[in-house]
């Protein structure tokens, strides 16, 4: 009987392994393995944390065995870190909710003001510099267009320089989930793109994103 692919879930920036449970949960109901990868979000930056997801995985997966990747916000730029720099692990399908994948305004803000806040997770990742997707990775992406969190100060003051340049089409730009803005999730690399009724951390306890979540893992598609 052929082994299923592990399925291991990333957190985002300030969060625990806690907040990906229901996530988990729901997952493990469509009969997926999961593992929920802890790190240290702020204190390390995107290439030591990927460095210790491929040693978490020497110490404890077989090679053998091919591996499926669900990250939620920066999350998902840590994806993108290790399929790059540890290719030699079999690597299924990846999805990715709420990720800032060409860069975080928000953080861009955070990071001029305060950038304590976002520590070392900004270099090299949410500053819009994450490494290329390769070419043989299956990546679908999951985007939320209900606007609330955090971020919404300073999108909300982004919004508001923007508006001055009277460009009508500047609005189509502007939707997000309260911290992630739909046009910074798009990836030209991706395999698929959805966008649903969810805010940046509602998404991780929606049913929804679930179903589609666990949808694209087995089919490579979201269901339409």
């Amino acid at each position: 009987m052929q082994q299923k692919n592990r399925t291991i879930l990333i957190h985002g920036l300030h969060q625990t392994i806690r907040i990906m449970r229901p996530l988990a949960k729901r997952l493990q109901a469509q009969g997926l393995n999961t593992h929920q990868y802890g790190y240290r979000s702020v204190r390390d930056g995107i290439r030591t944390n990927s460095q210790r997801l491929n040693t978490w995985l020497e110490n404890h997966h077989n090679p053998d065995q091919p591996i499926d990747l669900v990250g939620h916000s920066l999350g998902g730029l840590i994806i993108r870190d290790f399929v790059t720099h540890y290719p030699q692990w079999q690597i299924g399908r990846c999805v990715t909710l709420g990720t800032p994948h060409i860069g975080s305004v928000c953080a861009d803000y955070i990071w001029r003001l305060a950038p304590a806040i976002v520590g070392q997770s900004y270099i090299d990742a949410l500053d819009g510099t994450a490494a290329p997707l390769p070419e043989h990775i299956t990546l679908g992406v999951i985007a939320g267009n209900r606007p609330y969190g955090l971020g919404q100060l300073f999108l909300q003051y982004h919004k508001r320089k923007l508006r001055k340049a009277n460009d009508p089409s500047l609005e189509d730009h502007l939707v997000h989930d309260g911290t992630v803005y739909v046009q910074e999730t798009k990836l030209a690399a991706a395999t698929d793109h959805l966008i649903l009724p969810v805010s940046h951390t509602g998404m991780l306890g929606n049913p929804a994103v679930a179903e589609q979540t666990g949808y694209f893992l087995q089919y490579g598609v979201f269901k339409r």
